[in-house]
């Protein structure tokens, strides 16, 4: 089985920083895409930011600027900093990633992490 393990949340006052991670384990060929996703209470999981194999990214335009990821391919973990935190980036952040597993090498499989809470007060 893979499994996702997320750290790095925490409180933090407005225009502070923090740093997400997001590590794979398990039965692993390949890690492929990888991705962080959020959701406040009320709303609908939202996607924060992606990244390739290859270090290609992606952002929400509401992080642009002021969140950026990464990832080592060796260590299978993929990183979120985040900067000049605003209360409105309140949510648990979900760490994503598209994975072959060894025992199906054949496909992708997409898998979530726990989640880590992020407070940013105002």
């Amino acid at each position: 089985q893979v499994q996702l393990v997320e750290s790095g949340g925490g409180l933090v006052q407005a225009g502070g920083s923090l740093r997400l991670s997001c590590a794979a384990s398990g039965s692993i060929l390949r890690v492929n895409a990888m991705g962080w996703y959020r959701q406040a209470p009320g709303n609908e999981r939202e996607l924060v930011a992606t990244i390739t194999t290859a270090g290609s990214t992606t952002y929400a335009d509401s992080v642009k600027g002021r969140f950026t990821i990464s990832r080592d391919n060796a260590k299978n973990t993929v990183y979120l900093q985040m900067n000049n935190l605003r209360p409105e980036d309140t949510a648990v952040y979900y760490c994503n990633a598209d994975v072959v597993r060894r025992a199906s090498w054949y496909r992708n499989q997409n898998y979530w992490g726990q989640g880590t809470q992020v407070t940013v007060s105002s």
